[in-house]
């Protein structure tokens, strides 16, 4: 089936049956255990014991601890729909000689996607939605990406080379702006070798670290740019003494598409008990503060409470034309139900310190 994505594209689910669930686990948590020792540090996504705060983590040390002055924000476009079939299983192939596990993986990969009793098979891309589609995209990318980056910084590189790549959402920071551009030329050399792109539109090279707030001042050129990574926009900032840091704030696109879906299910359960309501309310506002709930994103979780607070008000006052709820009695069931922003993370230096 196909599921729509946020910018108005189809994306590929594969629904596996039960069986072939079961298969695909146990298959991963073999190749799992052997591809654990072949990863690189800084690959994150759908690793065991790594999330993406780990992610978020190491970022935020490496801006603040190495020489970075420029980030190269990549984004490979379709990247899930544009693996290469017989370049993924020649890297299975490399590491896995079991000849079983090798077709198994095949026939994974040749199911298709079913959409209306029709069944469409594709010579690209792993359908999402099964156990193995993760591992599998992290195996294409660390052989196409991860070997290649660590080979590149330490034979290619001029000056300190940063990298957190999470999945298919990579940031590369650099000293120096003729690596960082001699790299982007590269990669994107290296990719088209590979059947992936980088997004035209979506990549980029921007002048973030220490000393750009400064550099750019002197050239007329405004505040630093930024940059989105898992769902936080990255900012150039100060500390109350001054020293550089890095400002984490909710992506204000993750706010307001939240805030929609919020508002459509606050409709649809507009006359339930306000205690199931506030109960459920009270969930998402606890589940938004364990992701979002970084040091210095106070200000960006208060405005999302109090907005959950307004539409919660909005279908309140709704749910009868002759009873009109006052702001009194919506700041009490508030105060009931709805937890204060609250920050649930430690400083990424806290948590990394050895």
């Amino acid at each position: 089936m196909f599921i729509p994505k946020a910018d108005g594209r189809q994306r590929p689910l594969g629904v596996t049956a039960l069986e072939d669930k079961l298969v695909q686990r146990a298959t991963v948590e073999v190749l799992n255990a052997i591809y654990e020792t072949d990863f690189i540090g800084f690959s994150y996504g759908f690793r065991a014991g790594r999330s993406q705060h780990n992610a978020l983590d190491a970022l935020y040390t490496g801006l603040l601890t190495r020489k970075v002055n420029w980030v190269l924000d990549l984004y490979i476009r379709g990247f899930f729909v544009a693996i290469d079939h017989g370049w993924l299983v020649k890297f299975v192939e490399h590491r896995i000689a079991d000849r079983r596990v090798v077709r198994l993986i095949q026939k994974w990969l040749n199911a298709g996607v079913l959409e209306d009793g029709t069944r469409t098979r594709s010579e690209q891309g792993t359908p999402q939605g099964g156990s193995a589609s993760p591992l599998l995209a992290n195996i294409y990318l660390h052989y196409v990406f991860d070997l290649w980056v660590q080979r590149w910084r330490r034979t290619q590189a001029r000056g300190d080379v940063i990298v957190v790549r999470y999945a298919d959402d990579a940031v590369v920071g650099f000293q120096y702006e003729s690596d960082a551009r001699r790299f982007h030329a590269e990669l994107a050399e290296r990719f088209s070798k590979f059947a992936l792109e980088l997004h035209p539109d979506k990549t980029r090279l921007i002048e973030f670290g220490r000393f750009a707030a400064e550099n750019r001042k002197r050239r007329g050129e405004g505040r630093p740019e930024t940059f989105d990574f898992l769902g936080f926009t990255h900012i150039c900032g100060r500390t109350r003494k001054g020293w550089f840091t890095v400002l984490r704030q909710t992506m204000g696109q993750r706010i307001r598409r939240k805030l929609l879906d919020l508002k459509q299910e606050l409709r649809l359960c507009m006359h339930r008990p306000v205690s199931e309501v506030g109960a459920w309310l009270r969930s998402v506002l606890v589940g938004h503060y364990r992701y979002y709930g970084v040091p210095n994103n106070r200000y960006a979780l208060s405005r999302f409470w109090h907005e959950v607070v307004r539409l919660w008000f909005w279908v309140l006052r709704r749910r009868s034309q002759r009873t009109r709820i006052t702001w009194e009695r919506m700041g009490r069931l508030a105060m009931r139900w709805l937890p204060n922003p609250r920050v649930m993370h430690p400083y990424p230096s806290q948590r990394l310190r050895v």
